[in-house]
């Protein structure tokens, strides 16, 4: 076999499915999953070990800024309808609404985000309570967000000394709870802080902290004794991911005596975790300190797309996406999360889903309309004005909403088909098709190609099969039947042109007499000049082995190549100092690149590890390379090389390391990319 054209695949799947049917019977699947055989156009497994009393809220504190700029909701007939009886009717029980202080600036201008003062929270409460949901009222006391970043002081508290906050927070939660009871709002939780990691009302630390927590103890407690009525007291901490963070939190509130009666979390799945740990973590303090637990913020996106043209915070570099961007993904999402906090047992007593309306007040498009609204009504998470309160981020960042991809409705205000999920978990639900594919994984795979193999031999190499998620969040692997034509068509193109083109080959997927498409990217690079390159003949004149040192580490040996048989092998007990290199003549003029792979470990904290290319003697470029450990290949490469004719080139490897240090080197590539004119 002529091992001279290496031809390598780089497949990125874009996988462009709809619908994939498998055909099982409705009562079949749900006897399989113990849940009531509710027709839905989504799956829901049953949430076990919940009852009637148990949370199932959403926030919509941004909702009377939405209204006001124009947006309009709809019921799942297509009706437009109010939000609070549509949500009433998929199963929410309670409402949570955040409370600031004072989101104006000396002009009367709302700051954003809902502009979500005691009148707007009055507003929302009424509403609530007639569609027949409780209230949880989330006092951030600051005039602006408050999260672990900022918690910065309300303006009109600024100055005051700790004491004097605490007496101010008393009056302000005693007051604005008194305005809610005597409206008639059904007020069942009070949350004394948002995501008071560190910090809460701009005072920093524990010491300074808890005074402030037990001034709005006390407030909650005197508002149960004059009305009569039972209001849980709820903390709200966040980053249930980082190790002993949660446990700290309620050792230090059980230590001061605070009375309190749920601890609450903010759980978004791209941020914070496995679900297992966030259980773990509930059912320490729930034992421990025999108090309730709740998620008390959630959600996850449907979509990737923007609604808005304010950019969303999903998805995003660093995030972990377990499921797919869609409606069953969200669904599967959220049902997971009650399930979570439903296995503490009867200390967990449910969950919020965070700000499912706050959709798009126009398209994308409009970005100048948008901004108009966003500014004059506060629908936007933060408007100009905001800068002088917040001069680090609203500042900066003002703009629409960053959520509208996590709404609960689409862009126009429809219903999503999980918002149903409040109800269906109490039930179960399975689609009246099935268990059908939800999404494809994207998937990348590298394949090498020698001149001289047939397309079968190259079809073989080629991955069978793409990962699909089905509703139930399932994974299986599906059959591909790639386009041979368009394969052997870019084959016989790349031979004419000498290669490094791109082409996209077509797919299908197929499953009870349906047929769906994919597509790959197909990457063909030129003829690899490189003499036996992945060290699979014995002979290695080729090559120039050269030490610093003692002789005799480096050998060709059938040790952990990257592929084929063999590959160069390297260690000794002394320090290592070697350099691997080949010479090229009579090359074209042009544009070449070189590339290699090495993988092993122990180079020492003084190791070097540079790949070069010298032109005629001199070293004209180098990039380093790295052992990151067995079988982690580092493919280090220098591109742009320039060649005039005439020119001898050299490219190399020089490796410096401690003693002990070990690896091998396979699959060296030099190509041209580019003839000179």
């Amino acid at each position: 076999m002529n091992e001279k054209k290496v031809i390598l695949f780089s497949l990125l799947f874009t996988v462009l499915l709809s619908l994939f049917v498998r055909q099982i019977n409705i009562e079949e699947v749900a006897a399989n999953n113990g849940i009531e055989a509710v027709e839905s156009d989504i799956f829901i497994q049953k949430v076990t070990g919940i009852d009637e009393n148990f949370i199932r809220g959403v926030d919509i504190s941004s909702i009377v800024a939405q209204e006001n700029s124009g947006v309009k909701y709809f019921d799942r007939d297509g009706n437009q309808a109010d939000i609070f009886a549509t949500l009433a009717d998929a199963g929410v029980n309670y409402i949570r609404v955040r409370i600031w202080n004072d989101p104006y600036d000396e002009a009367g201008n709302g700051y954003g985000g809902g502009n979500n003062d005691v009148e707007k929270a009055l507003e929302i409460g009424k509403r609530a309570t007639a569609h027949g949901m409780k209230v949880l009222v989330n006092f951030h006391y600051s005039d602006f967000w408050a999260d672990p970043g900022k918690q910065q002081a309300p303006k009109a508290w600024i100055g005051m000394n700790v004491t004097q906050k605490a007496t101010a927070l008393y009056d302000f939660t005693y007051e604005t709870l008194t305005k809610m009871m005597e409206a008639g709002i059904n007020v069942g939780m009070v949350q004394i802080g948002n995501e008071t990691n560190s910090a809460l009302a701009g005072e920093t630390g524990w010491d300074n902290m808890l005074p402030l927590f037990r001034s709005g103890s006390e407030a909650i407690r005197d508002i149960e004794v004059e009305f009569e009525q039972k209001i849980l007291m709820a903390v709200h901490f966040t980053n249930p991911e980082r190790p002993g963070n949660f446990a700290y939190a309620a050792f230090r509130l059980h230590a001061a005596e605070i009375d309190y009666d749920v601890f609450g979390a903010s759980y978004y799945p791209f941020w914070h975790g496995t679900l297992d740990n966030l259980t773990d973590v509930f059912e320490h303090i729930a034992q421990t300190y025999d108090v309730n637990v709740m998620v008390a913020e959630t959600s996850y996106a449907y979509t990737a797309a923007d609604g808005d043209g304010h950019p969303n915070v999903v998805p995003n570099e660093g995030q972990t996406l377990n499921y797919p961007l869609s409606i069953q993904g969200q669904a599967n999402a959220l049902r997971d999360v009650f399930q979570a906090v439903a296995d503490v047992g009867d200390r967990g007593i449910g969950a919020f889903y965070w700000e499912p309306a706050w959709t798009p007040v126009g398209p994308p498009n409009q970005w100048e309309s948008n901004r108009l609204l966003w500014e004059r009504y506060g629908s936007g998470w933060a408007s100009s004005y905001a800068g002088a309160y917040d001069p680090e981020d609203a500042g900066l960042w003002y703009g629409g909403s960053a959520w509208d991809n996590q709404a609960l409705f689409d862009i126009n205000g429809n219903p999503l088909a999980s918002l149903n999920v409040f109800k269906y978990i109490e039930t179960g639900a399975v689609p009246k098709n099935g268990i059908i594919i939800d999404d494809v994984l994207d998937t990348t795979t590298e394949v090498k190609y020698e001149k001289g193999m047939d397309l079968d031999d190259l079809m073989a190499n080629m991955p069978a099969t793409v990962t699909a998620v089905y509703l139930d969040n399932s994974r299986r692997n599906v059959p591909v039947n790639w386009n041979l034509e368009e394969l052997q068509s870019a084959l016989d193109h790349a031979e004419v042109t000498g290669g490094l083109n791109t082409y996209t080959i077509s797919g299908a997927v197929s499953d009870q007499g349906l047929e769906f498409s994919v597509s790959c990217l197909l990457t063909i690079l030129p003829e690899n000049l490189v003499q036996n390159f992945s060290f699979e003949e014995p002979n290695l004149s080729m090559w120039r082995i050269a030490y610093g040192s003692s002789n005799g580490y480096v050998n060709r040996r059938q040790e952990t190549p990257k592929t084929g048989l063999y590959a160069l092998h390297f260690w000794n007990d002394t320090p290592l100092n070697f350099t691997v290199e080949q010479d090229f003549f009579d090359l074209v003029p042009g544009t070449y690149a070189y590339e290699m792979f090495l993988q092993g470990g122990d180079a020492g904290a003084n190791g070097t590890l540079n790949i070069y290319v010298k032109i005629n003697g001199d070293t004209i470029k180098t990039e380093n390379a790295q052992l990151n450990g067995w079988q982690n290949w580092d493919n280090p490469s220098i591109i742009g090389i320039p060649v005039n004719e005439g020119d001898v080139v050299t490219i190399g490897i020089v490796v410096q390391a401690a003693p002990g240090a070990w690896g091998t080197l396979d699959d060296f590539y030099f190509y041209l990319v580019k003839g000179g004119s």
